[in-house]
Formats: C-alpha cells, structure tokens, sequence
C-alpha cells in the first residue's frame, strides 16, 4: 500500500472524506497547532503534528520544517486537504508529482481565495470543485477530477459553499484512490485516467423546459 500524509490548516472535513473512504494515512500535519481536524486524526490512532507556521520567521523556514517532518513518514505522496499556506516552489518541485489538492471551485476559473463570493459577484450558473495536481503556479496543476454544482438564484456565499463541501466530499477520496492506485498519468500537461468509466448527462443551470 502507498503512503500518504494529509496537510490541513482547520476542521479537517475532507481528511475525515478521505479517511472514512478507507484510505490510511501515515500522518496528518497542520500549520496551526490548535486544528480540530488534529484531534479527528489522534482519534483513528493517526500520528497528528501540529507544526504552527507563526513559529518559523519566513516561509521557507516553515517549508524546510515541514519537509524534513514529511520525509520523517516516508510517504509516497502528500495530500493537501484544507492546508491554508501558499507553498514555495522549492517545496512544490521536491514533490512534483506526489502532491495534490482540493480547490473549491471549477479551475481554471477562480484560482486564490474567496471563490464562492467571486462565482456570486460574477453571476455564473454552474460552480464546483477540482482536484489538481501542485506547480508552482497557484491553483494551475494538471486537472484530475472535477464536480459542478448549479448556482441558485437564492444563494449566498454560504449555501453555495455548502453544497460545494458536498461535492468536495465525493471526489477528493476518489481522486487519491486513483493516485495510490497508479491510475494517474500526466501527459502533455493533461491528467490521462487509465480506463475511465463512461459518464452520460449534463448539468444544466437553470434547467430547460422540456
């Protein structure tokens, strides 16, 4: 079985996803050392460190810290699941390949923070989530996975955020499945599933009368 470490920053809900999927993990580390999703860790016997990046001077103090408590687990790839710090390209090139993470909306559009208010501001009907892999340009790695949700016209940041974690829930243990699995190739910059299932349909928001 592959090893993987899990990096969150809060509560953890899509490192429980994963966990509850059946997926182990090696460790979980957070850079805040008060992070609910530690304690859901201790609590399934997962060796959880919090490693608060408040206590290192710059970013690449932190980056090397966190390496070095990474390399300790000899993990085959790292699973970013809520991490909130931007990662330096040093860090992102050691494991080019191995890292991934979950981004709350339809990348390439609204890379960065506060996607749910953007998508609302900018009146798009159809929102979601991707899974990616990690470059050193923010939110831009090769696409694995993708999941769409309509936008309401009674929504607010927080319903729509809500429905998003939902899909976020789904496909994230699926996108590591397939990691672990070896499934996952990038060619020419593109995310290439070995035998992927035939999907039908379409989401269209609003509906069309029929």
């Amino acid at each position: 079985m592959k090893r993987i470490v899990i990096l969150i920053s809060g509560r953890g809900s899509n490192m429980a996803a994963i966990l509850d999927a059946g997926i182990p993990a090696s460790a979980v580390i957070s850079s805040r050392s008060d992070s609910a999703g530690l304690d859901i860790a201790r609590s399934r016997g997962i060796p959880a460190i919090g490693l608060d990046h408040r206590n290192y001077q710059s970013r690449d103090d932190f980056d090397r810290a966190l390496a070095e408590k990474i390399e300790s687990f000899s993990p085959d790839f790292v699973i970013l699941a809520g991490f909130m710090r931007i990662l330096g390209d040093e860090f992102v090139k050691r494991y080019a390949g191995r890292l991934i993470n979950i981004h709350p909306s339809l990348l390439p559009s609204f890379p960065g923070t506060k996607t749910h208010s953007r998508a609302l501001e900018e009146g798009v009907r159809i929102h979601g989530c991707t899974v990616h892999f990690v470059t050193e340009k923010l939110d831009h790695g090769a696409i694995i996975i993708q999941a769409a949700v309509p936008v309401f016209e009674d929504d607010d940041e927080e319903s729509l955020g809500r429905r998003v974690l939902e899909q976020e829930h789904r496909i994230y243990p699926q996108a590591v499945k397939w990691l672990i699995e070896g499934r996952l190739k990038i060619d020419k910059g593109r995310v290439r599933l070995d035998s992927p299932a035939k999907t039908k349909g379409e989401l269209i928001s609003p509906e069309i009368e029929s």
